[in-house]
């Protein structure tokens, strides 16, 4: 007994209570610290990616705006006889009629280079509404109609400023040209010259030289427009782009300068274009409205004509037919799967390959679409249904994945009680377990659907990279859908393409999360709280 006693009383015994140990303290402080430390760094990822995410959308915004503007002439067109023929209204050369009712604003522009400049700046389409108007009322021929004439792509982007910013200057002081036409001077007070030519690169001997390589200067003055060319003493000497209408002195305030900062070696728009511009702009018939085009009109090789409407209806029929087939047949794949496939190597091989094509490249989609949709049973190239086919068999593994895992997570007490109240083993799973298990399964589709939505490499594989100018009806016409489009504008050089890359960017997300809003809702709608 003394020697338990003994063996006791060498333990460790419990510390005294309300006593603190130092040690214990600090590791937990560490701890906490740890934790906070492990907060913040959680915090800051979540609003770097906010942030990031932001910034891309707004820079992608900023650059899609010029695309929801156009710019347009209001014209008198005089629908003559001569361009139209009353018994067949819809062969007449109405472009004709347009550039007519243009030259008409200019009647000093005689030359070939100067009418090729001025009609430059209308669009190849400027001419369609008044052909629709026409052939729809054929009575119109004779009369004069109000229209308004499609600005072609670089003119349109000039004249709000959007490719080549130009900084206009009026006149304050008193301005004679020396001649109406050709080489010219401009006689002009040294401080007013000063002034226009603020900014621009001097030689030694202090005169301005004015070359492509550098910024463009112009001076709009009595109904013309003169481009300088160099400037010393007081004098400016020009070539005259735009007749004057007399050779009378511009007081202040009746003329101004011009200045475009982005040589004419470094833009689509010429000089000579941009003296139209500037005196249409003067005339007051230039005006920029919303562009609804941009979404009732399809693809075209000219910026100002192209639209997303093909593209977005191709979307919508191919995600369609997607949907359409790999809902059902993933959903059904995974309820037999998990709740009625014996459990041997046969069902443990499917479930393998399941999990490979999942990981699959895309691409290999296409290849599979083109040699067996395509080559083999003859289905129509480049058509939102084997669109929909391919697309259907890369979002199928993931359906089938998240479907299964969804009905796993249903607890086992529902499939019990139903059974127990003498349900078959059917009833219990569709009756019971599937409405349960219904917003996860919603929840692969829309992760399903939102990366085909994305995909561009298994359709250009079967050829809807194509250029297709009518918008679909069906799912078996050739389509193009909106990540295709994309892909294809942002490859050409227009300047004008750049906006509409970005505002379709801006289309296919709209779609996106009004697709996933909708599978949202539907999941809220379906979600059982237990």
């Amino acid at each position: 007994m003394t020697d338990i006693a003994a063996k006791f009383d060498r333990l460790p015994q419990p510390r005294p209570m309300g006593s603190s140990d130092v040690g214990s303290q600090k590791r937990l402080a560490a701890r906490r610290r740890a934790d906070a430390r492990f907060r913040a760094y959680g915090l800051t990822a979540i609003l770097l990616a906010i942030l990031f995410l932001a910034l891309i959308v707004i820079d992608i915004t900023i650059k899609a705006i010029p695309a929801f503007m156009q710019s347009k002439l209001n014209l008198e067109v005089p629908v003559a006889a001569e361009f139209v023929n009353l018994s067949t209204p819809q062969t007449g050369d109405y472009d004709a009629v347009v550039r007519s009712a243009l030259r008409g604003l200019f009647p000093n522009v005689k030359s070939r280079p100067e009418k090729k400049a001025l009609d430059s700046i209308l669009s190849s389409g400027a001419a369609n509404d008044l052909r629709k108007r026409v052939v729809a009322d054929p009575s119109l021929i004779g009369q004069k109609l109000p229209i308004r004439a499609l600005l072609s792509s670089d003119a349109d982007l000039y004249a709000r400023g959007v490719t080549a910013s130009s900084t206009t200057v009026p006149g304050t002081s008193l301005l004679k040209p020396s001649a109406t036409t050709g080489i010219i001077t401009l006689e002009l007070p040294p401080e007013a010259l000063a002034a226009a030519v603020k900014g621009m690169a001097k030689t030694a001997d202090g005169a301005v030289a004015l070359s492509t390589a550098s910024s463009s200067l112009f001076a709009v003055l009595n109904g013309g427009v003169v481009k300088m060319t160099s400037a010393v003493d007081g004098k400016i000497e020009g070539e005259v782009y735009a007749e004057l209408a007399s050779a009378d002195a511009a007081p202040a305030g009746t003329w101004r300068t011009v200045q475009v900062a982005t040589p004419e070696t470094s833009r689509k728009i010429t000089d000579k274009q941009i003296a139209f511009v500037e005196l249409l702009k003067d005339k007051g018939v230039i005006e920029s409205n919303f562009n609804f085009e941009f979404f009732t009109g399809g693809d075209s090789r000219e910026p100002e004509l192209a639209g997303i409407l093909g593209g977005l209806m191709g979307t919508a029929y191919t995600m369609l037919v997607t949907l359409s087939l790999c809902l059902p047949i993933g959903v059904a794949a995974a309820i037999y799967l998990e709740e009625f496939a014996p459990r041997n190597r046969l069902s443990d091989l499917i479930e393998v390959n399941i999990n490979n094509l999942a990981a699959v490249p895309s691409i290999v989609f296409g290849l599979l679409g083109l040699a067996v949709f395509l080559n083999v049973f003859g289905m129509p190239r480049s058509s939102p249904l084997v669109g929909g086919l391919v697309l259907a068999l890369l979002v199928l593994p993931t359906i089938i994945i998240a479907s299964r895992a969804a009905l796993k997570a249903v607890p086992p007490s529902i499939r019990e009680a139903a059974i127990g109240m003498g349900a078959t083993p059917q009833q219990a799973i569709f009756h019971h377990v599937l409405p349960v298990a219904m917003p996860g399964i919603l929840t692969g589709t829309i992760i399903g659907m939102a990366h085909a939505l994305g995909e561009t490499a298994p359709l250009l594989m079967i050829g809807m990279v194509a250029f297709i100018a009518d918008v679909p009806s069906g799912t078996t016409d050739a389509a193009t859908v909106l990540p295709v489009q994309i892909f294809l504008w942002s490859d050409l050089p227009e300047s004008g393409f750049q906006s509409k890359t970005a505002a379709a960017i801006l289309v296919l997300l709209a779609f996106l999360i009004t697709m996933n809003g909708l599978a949202i809702w539907l999941r809220k709608k379906f979600e059982r709280r237990w």
